[in-house]
């Protein structure tokens, strides 16, 4: 009995350490991919692209999820600070969590991407001229700064693999240009003076600039913002005396701000509706078109277009 027991602890023993090897391979394995912790969903689309099969890419703010109201909870902190590269928009758009990536710079990259666009290619909030709009992903030609600086992110940290990443790159901004054809492609569609543009925030000032839209919006560049009365009625003002017929909501903002107007613009005797929700701060859900950038600018085009044509 004395043998038969050695022998099965034996046993035993030996197969603990048969799995603790396969777990020691299976971690290995996992930590050759870069952890990648990024803020917006966009952000997390670029990395996804550039970095394929390189990386693992979480973003902490999901669909509907509005970064300007965003703050970090216990495990956000957790997974920024397990990453090995930060990316997040700058610009004040997380404006809650500026603090902790001041904090996590002193110990891993941490980069603000859209802080690698030119400055002459920043739009100024028209409330505070100091502060730069930060919601630059909707003009594509500028949104390439940012694709550039996750490419140089992630060739600094893992330069074995800078001619995988530049290749990805490459091919991604032809996807980027393809895009921004078809929208070009698709306004025309819609008479010059309709192409106005009334949303819950000023998310899409870029957006009007690429593509020749006026852009109003109830609220400023940020969602903290509020807004009263005399905004509803200069939003209606215009409806009216463009004839414009529909408003859109956002995916990441309370409709009851344009609720507010499609119901004032009625008073007035002008009919309005909503045209449809658009992505602006937050992208789609994971495993759908509108969950990937392009799929989500697409999907805003095509919406745009089918309620203003």
């Amino acid at each position: 009995m004395k043998k038969w027991f050695i022998s099965c602890l034996c046993l035993v023993i030996i197969g603990l350490g048969g799995c603790s090897v396969k777990s020691n391979t299976s971690e290995e394995a996992s930590n050759e991919n870069i952890e990648v912790v990024t803020t917006i969903a966009q952000i997390g689309d670029i990395t996804k692209n550039i970095g394929g099969d390189h990386v693992n890419v979480s973003s902490l703010m999901g669909p509907g999820v509005d970064p300007h109201l965003y703050n970090a909870v216990q495990g956000d902190i957790q997974k920024l600070d397990q990453a090995d590269i930060i990316f997040y928009n700058g610009l004040h758009l997380e404006g809650q969590m500026g603090e902790i990536f001041e904090e996590m710079k002193q110990n891993k990259p941490t980069i603000a991407v859209a802080e690698n666009i030119p400055s002459d290619n920043l739009l100024a909030d028209p409330a505070s001229p100091d502060i730069s709009d930060p919601h630059v992903w909707f003009d594509i030609n500028i949104w390439k700064y940012a694709v550039e600086a996750v490419r140089d992110g992630l060739i600094e940290l893992d330069p074995d693999n800078e001619e995988t990443y530049v290749e990805n790159t490459n091919a991604y901004v032809q996807e980027l240009d393809e895009v921004n054809d078809y929208a070009i492609s698709r306004f025309e569609e819609i008479p010059k003076k309709s192409r106005v543009l009334v949303t819950a925030h000023d998310a899409f000032n870029y957006f009007g600039e690429a593509y020749g839209f006026d852009v109003l919006g109830l609220q400023g560049l940020s969602t903290e913002s509020d807004y009263g009365v005399s905004d509803i009625e200069r939003i209606i003002d215009v409806l009216v005396e463009r004839n414009i017929k529909g408003v859109f909501v956002e995916s990441s903002v309370s409709e009851r701000s344009i609720n507010a107007v499609v119901e004032g613009a009625k008073q007035e005797g002008h009919q309005v509706t909503i045209g449809g929700e658009l992505y602006s701060d937050a992208m789609g859900e994971a495993g759908t078109e509108e969950g990937t950038y392009i799929g989500m600018f697409r999907h805003n085009v095509d919406t745009i277009v089918n309620s203003l044509k």
